[in-house]
């Protein structure tokens, strides 16, 4: 059998010798590189030169000894087998030389013991060598984390939540300090350190959780509040992975961020969001405010004057009978304030729709189809329409101002020959379904910077606390699905989803 390449410094003064040792080890199968050296210099320049598997080292030598030998070695804290190997030894100079530091002794005159002793101190040196890069690796495993740990901007941990319920800390990185500004072995030492940090009205939760989640053995998210000494309050976030110990506990290793900054920002953005929905709201109050007035003059007023000029005009018709010519020309005239009277009559409606208020929601979208269709030429079928809906005033308004502006942008980017409309109540839902046969909407459209229709409609659903989707449908065309509750949410509620209010 050949065995693996081996490299022998002998420090022997005998050639003879060490060519029998090296002899024996070749027979045994071994690939023997050897130098033999027999002065403190050689031995020396050999260990600082090569790399050496084995050493085989006469007890004594002119001026030298394996001893001495044994020293130089040890002192340049080389792992290598050692063996002293003389030809006159007796039990005190090997117990001396085991004392020393090596191997095995051996006598020149039995050597039937030297190949057992190498491959046993062989494969010793090389399991120490396994031993040791093992070592150097977690400690090189351990330096990289623990730098790792300590540049995140966080802390991380090993929290132990034992059988019995009882919480410990095993290990908290430097990050902790800062975030918690108490002495880590403190923290350590004692856990309830660490859990009287955490807010009377959070603690309680973040036990809880703890105790659930170690019995799912799910990924641990918690957020709440911790007071430091300082007695400022700051907003932690602890996520961590658990994992279960052989004595039943539930270990978890994870870390600790500082999010208090995020929910202040949360925060504020929450605030500007309500305050926003508030200002949106009292905007379009005043916009129906206004848009009453003037639709009141209009009828009023306007109307009221349209129909005066009539009257007028109507008298003076009368008596240019014999005048074909003054008389054709009053008739026309006054078919122009027949126009005049209906198109303010349909301006004041779509203002301020008088039958939304007398007959509600479905009533009105009926008949703005209908005007819709005499203005436009596109046919508009009101398939469904739920006059049993109970609407508040304010929400029936922004619905219909959704539908008016979906079917102002059927009118001018559709092309649409045929438009349904659907309002049913599903449950406490109010759905309103508009959809055409047009070109369809395109998702790019939906993102416009200056979609201003488009976003005005997302903002009064979200202010009902409801939701509206636009998109193409198949084969050709939009439909625009609208889902808002008949019982409408606190205004400075309902805007807490990001998502709300975007084009």
């Amino acid at each position: 059998m050949t065995r693996p390449l081996l490299r022998v410094l002998l420090v022997e003064d005998n050639e003879d010798d060490a060519i029998l040792l090296i002899s024996r080890l070749r027979r045994s199968g071994f690939e023997v590189v050897s130098e033999r050296v027999e002065t403190p210099p050689q031995l020396e320049a050999a260990l600082s030169n090569a790399d050496w598997d084995l050493i085989l080292s006469d007890y004594k030598l002119p001026g030298f000894s394996g001893i001495a030998a044994l020293a130089m070695v040890q002192a340049k804290k080389i792992d290598v087998p050692f063996f002293i190997i003389s030809g006159t030894i007796d039990d005190e100079t090997a117990s001396e030389a085991m004392r020393a530091g090596a191997q095995d002794y051996l006598s020149k005159d039995r050597l039937d013991r030297l190949i057992p002793a190498v491959e046993r101190e062989l494969r010793e040196a090389q399991i120490r060598r396994e031993r040791l890069s093992a070592i150097e690796a977690a400690r090189d495993h351990e330096a990289r984390l623990g730098a790792l740990a300590a540049n995140i901007p966080g802390a991380a941990f090993q929290m132990q939540h034992a059988a019995d319920g009882s919480i410990s800390v095993d290990y908290l990185s430097e990050g902790a300090l800062l975030l918690f500004e108490v002495p880590l072995e403190d923290l350590i030492r004692d856990a309830r350190r660490f859990l009287d940090l955490v807010l009377e009205e959070d603690r309680a939760r973040f036990l809880a959780t703890l105790r659930d989640n170690a019995q799912r053995m799910t990924t641990l998210n918690w957020e709440g509040r911790i007071r430091v000494p300082a007695r400022d309050t700051k907003w932690v976030n602890i996520r961590a992975t658990p994992s279960k110990q052989t004595d039943g506990s539930v270990r978890w290793e994870g870390v600790m961020w500082n999010i208090t900054l995020s929910k202040q920002a949360q925060d504020d953005l929450v605030a500007s969001r309500a305050q926003l929905a508030e200002l949106s709201d009292h905007l379009q109050r005043v916009k129906e405010d206004e848009r009453e007035r003037i639709a009141r003059d209009i009828h009023d007023v306007l109307g009221g004057l349209l129909v005066g000029i009539k009257i007028e005009l109507s008298l003076l018709a009368s008596r240019l009978d014999p005048d074909a010519a003054l008389g054709g020309r009053a008739k026309r005239i006054a078919g122009l304030v027949d126009e005049a009277i209906t198109t303010a009559g349909r301006v004041a409606r779509e203002l301020r729709p008088g039958i939304l208020k007398e007959f509600g929601l479905a009533a009105a979208i009926e008949s703005h189809a209908e005007d819709f269709t005499q203005r436009t030429g596109t046919r508009c079928d009101v398939l469904c329409a739920d006059h049993d809906i109970e609407c508040p005033e304010d929400a029936a308004i922004a619905i219909f101002r959704v539908f008016q502006e979906s079917l102002t942008n059927i009118a001018k980017h559709a092309h649409a020959k045929n438009v349904t409309v659907r309002l049913t109540q599903e449950g406490d839902e109010l759905i309103l379904q508009v959809a055409d046969d047009g070109v369809g909407i395109r998702s790019a459209d939906l993102i416009k910077p200056r979609s201003f229709g488009l976003r005005g409609m997302r903002e009064r659903v979200a202010s009902l606390g409801g939701e509206i989707t636009i998109e193409a449908i198949e084969p050709n065309g939009t439909q625009m699905l609208l889902r808002a509750p008949l019982s409408q949410p606190n205004p400075k509620t309902a805007v807490t989803d990001p998502d709300r209010g975007q084009p």
